[in-house]
């Protein structure tokens, strides 16, 4: 049950769900400092770049909520709960989520949540994985020529399946960026194998933005190989599209398939 204080110094309740970006601390927007400037309490992820804690005041409150692929310290119903007893207590919350709150960030659902309590949360965007960690290494996700439009899909749906949207964006020539995709590559390759595209280049990228970035890139046919050589893990963003050929590491690969088709 939600408790409130009884004190008359309580501040009137606010919530900001505010979008951390891909990892790098700099890559958070000026508004989204200014928030936490103001913050009461602040609720992270894991996927949070613990840095961006230093915005918000010394005395706020900083409340660690989990939420990232094998880490489920909170339910989202617990963090719902947690987000409306602390703008009821204490103020001003924010919310701060890696990348978008609202792509693959659950945003909306406690944007809902705080409205049952007439509490209403302003949202505050942030820089997406599914678009920077590819420009950061020069993968653009559309290209004139190579692809017209791009698939951003889940990897896993909340029962622990393949996304179906995965079977149709693999017909397409669109890009396709992969998200919470990574323990299941090899069955996502699969897919786009049966799709006729054994040679779409590949890229997957770990860690994107930061310090300890790792990235390999192949095939459909290869990749799966090639991750696990460079133990690539969670969290992960998988790219497939002829787009991943324009990066640099790809070109050896592409002069191994022309000498093999000379030959």
């Amino acid at each position: 049950m939600i408790q409130t204080k009884t004190q008359t110094t309580v501040k009137e309740p606010k919530i900001t769900l505010v979008g951390a970006g891909p990892g790098d601390p700099d890559l958070i927007t000026l508004k989204a400092i200014k928030a936490l400037q103001s913050a009461d309490v602040v609720l992270y992820d894991a996927l949070v770049n613990q840095a961006l804690l230093n915005h918000a005041p010394e005395q706020a409150h900083r409340v660690y909520v989990g939420k990232r692929s094998g880490d489920h310290s909170y339910s989202q119903s617990a963090v719902n709960k947690l987000m409306i007893d602390y703008a009821l207590n204490y103020g001003h919350v924010v919310r701060l989520k890696g990348g978008d709150s609202f792509v693959f960030g659950r945003g909306y659902e406690e944007v809902e949540f705080a409205d049952t309590y007439s509490i209403k949360a302003e949202v505050i965007p942030g820089i997406s994985s599914s678009i920077s960690v590819p420009a950061l290494q020069g993968i653009p996700v559309t290209h004139r020529g190579l692809s017209e439009s791009f698939w951003v899909v889940t990897g896993t749906t909340a029962d622990g399946k393949i996304s179906q949207d995965l079977y149709q964006a693999a017909k397409s020539k669109a890009t396709v960026v992969v998200l919470m995709g990574i323990k299941k590559l090899a069955e996502i390759a699969a897919i786009f194998d049966a799709a006729g595209k054994s040679r779409l280049p590949v890229a997957v990228i770990q860690n994107g933005s930061m310090e300890n970035e790792k990235m390999v890139v192949g095939t459909v046919s290869t990749i799966v190989e090639a991750a696990a050589d460079k133990k690539i893990d969670s969290p992960a963003l998988i790219i497939f599209g002829e787009v991943v050929g324009l990066h640099s590491d790809f070109q050896p690969i592409r002069a191994f398939y022309e000498l093999a088709e000379r030959e």
